[in-house]
């Protein structure tokens, strides 16, 4: 049996995002946040939520905008180096989506929402700026767990 379309297209996602990132930056998929975050930051991509498709009928078709989420982690003494690490890592997932809006043919389009960071202080570390970056996959399958 083969992979869902969902769990190909996150795969495809995952793998696109593994292309495209610095590789001092540390990638993970559906991980609890570590306790030490690398100085070049952490992505770490969540499933997120197919929501309700639409369907089309003869043959059944469900079309998804599935909202998938990338967590941006950066952590650092100097406001201005924190800033700069996380907008590398934000640039890093626009160019890995940019590279291809339609995951080798497995999505309609991919495109990302703006995210909205925050600093975050937690006692005895460095303050670190995290967002999450919700990803539009917008596919179809024949069957919703197929």
């Amino acid at each position: 049996m083969g992979l869902s379309t969902s769990e190909q297209v996150l795969s495809a996602l995952f793998e696109m995002l593994q292309s495209n990132t610095p590789t001092d930056v540390k990638l993970l998929r559906n991980e609890a946040y570590p306790e030490r975050i690398p100085e070049a930051g952490i992505l770490i991509l969540r499933d997120g939520d197919p929501g309700e498709p639409e369907v089309t009928l003869s043959p059944p078709t469900y079309l998804y905008e599935h909202r998938a989420e990338v967590d941006l982690l950066v952590e650092a003494r100097e406001a201005d180096a924190r800033d700069t690490a996380f907008d590398a890592l934000k640039q890093a997932v626009g160019t890995a989506i940019a590279a291809d809006r339609n995951l080798g043919g497995l999505c309609d389009y991919v495109e990302a929402e703006a995210p909205a960071p925050i600093d975050l202080a937690v006692d005895g570390t460095e303050t670190i700026k995290a967002a999450t970056v919700t990803i539009k996959l917008i596919y179809a399958a024949s069957d919703p767990l197929a």
